[in-house]
């Protein structure tokens, strides 16, 4: 059995082993392939495995041995599972890896927010501290936490997770899992802090937009780690210059990579990290072994999280 995967690098650029699924065939493993060469690459697979690398209707209909496509990642739009459908391919997902570490992320981007602890240490490895006429600075106004109230849009489990931690921190919490408009609203009036964990559908894309802006509290923060169309970029960005919002924290873009226009990269007040909630160490190497684990159950012909 042939296996290829096409852009192995990002879940594995060295540091975890592909040792059991080269147990389950001859692997090939790219770091990344560009869409021209895709299907030049799983001409001859009967397996491949993809991150980010789009297979579509037109490769899917050309590779005849092809047998399973198994998605290294939850999100799963980039592949044409209806052309896979038509061709009996099932094609894997992995839903429940990097709970933890996405729920960690969405607080670490609100304590940076809050205290910006990158941008002190800087100062302070550039001399500012040590020529301080003082004992102590700041160079941003400092945050505390503890009785404010973040609304979490997508009571998930990443929700309750960075809800549970936020708890911990003395905060309270408010929820909004596609009840209704009106719930939606209490939600954006009575938060201090909006945190985004809802999936990307027609009913949630955009959903922070000029007009749920302008229900929200004046100086309220945004923390963004689900998906990045969830926000209307723009309008965020007319936000943060005007003070609307007060400071975002993202670790999603709408384009990935971000591409040189976005406006949020000039708008104030605006954190944005390189996709990475998903990444730790521990994470990655779970979401491995579900994708193993997808593998082997296929093969004895009891296939799980089949998406199509």
């Amino acid at each position: 059995m042939k296996i290829v995967i096409l852009d192995g690098y990002t879940l594995n650029p060295g540091d975890l082993s592909w040792e059991e699924l080269e147990k389950l065939g001859d692997l090939t493993v790219y770091d990344r392939t560009p869409v021209e060469s895709v299907y030049e690459r799983i001409k001859n697979a009967d397996v491949v495995f993809t991150n980010k690398t789009p297979l579509s209707a037109e490769v899917i209909s050309k590779c005849s041995d092809l047998k399973y496509i198994g998605v290294l990642a939850t999100g799963y739009n980039i592949v044409d599972v209806k052309a896979a459908r038509e061709r009996n391919i099932p094609v894997s997902n992995i839903p429940v890896y990097g709970t933890a570490a996405v729920a960690q992320m969405a607080i670490a981007l609100l304590l940076e927010v809050c205290h910006h602890a990158g941008a002190h240490s800087d100062s302070v490895h550039k001399g500012d501290w040590a020529s301080n006429a003082d004992w102590c600075y700041w160079n941003y106004p400092l945050i505390e936490l503890a009785g404010k109230t973040m609304g979490i849009i997508g009571y998930g489990r990443i929700g309750q997770s960075t809800a549970r931690i936020a708890e911990a921190l003395g905060m309270n919490i408010i929820s909004y899992d596609g009840d209704s408009e009106s719930a939606l609203d209490e939600l954006l009036a009575k938060s201090d802090v909006i945190c985004l964990h809802c999936p990307l559908f027609p009913s949630t894309e955009g959903i922070i937009n000029k007009n749920t802006i302008a229900k929200m509290r004046d100086g309220v923060i945004i923390i963004n780690n689900s998906r990045g169309q969830l926000i209307v970029e723009q309008d965020l960005a007319d936000a943060l210059n005007s003070g609307k919002v007060y400071a975002a924290g993202l670790d999603v873009v709408s384009s990935e990579p971000i591409k040189a226009d976005n406006p949020l990269l000039k708008a104030k007040n605006c954190i944005i990290t390189p996709h990475i909630s998903w990444a730790p160490k521990e994470s990655r190497l779970r979401l491995m072994g579900f994708a193993i684990e997808n593998l082997e159950t296929f093969l004895k012909g009891e296939p799980t999280n089949i998406i199509n």
